[in-house]
């Protein structure tokens, strides 16, 4: 039997990490839209509409993500949302993302798409109740 290395044991730490951090920040962006905090210059949005949805997936699904709960069909859906703002929003500025300011949307999508693969790692909800049905 091969001995794992360092990095290899530190891998699904960091998937947790990488989850916990990306789920927080995501949250921040609903939080900012919906509850003004942190402040913005961008005026709340108007309930019904798409921005408005928009931040209920950011504030709800990003904390889901950062607890790690529901992780998978949560970042599929999150990951979709990022990329239909891509499209919808930035490409239509520019086709370079760091012109149109889309780079965080793809970097999103992109994570969310992995964690939606990957999974949650071992420091999330989602772990503690795959464990608490083994015993």
């Amino acid at each position: 039997m091969r001995d794992v290395g360092l990095p290899e044991r530190w891998a699904p730490a960091l998937l947790s990490l990488l989850r916990f951090v990306a789920g927080l920040i995501f949250l921040e962006h609903g939080a900012q839209k919906l509850l003004g905090f942190p402040p913005s210059p961008m005026p709340q949005p108007a309930p019904m509409t798409l921005f408005w949805f928009g931040g209920i997936l950011e504030l709800v699904g990003g904390t889901l993500v950062a607890l790690g709960l529901f992780t998978r069909p949560v970042a599929f859906l999150l990951s979709g949302e990022m990329a239909i703002a891509y499209w919808m929003f930035h490409a239509p500025q520019s086709p370079y993302p760091a012109v149109n300011m889309g780079d965080a949307a793809i970097l999103y999508c992109f994570v969310f798409l992995y964690l939606a693969a990957a999974g949650p790692g071992p420091w999330s909800l989602d772990a503690t109740m795959r464990r608490g049905r083994r015993r």
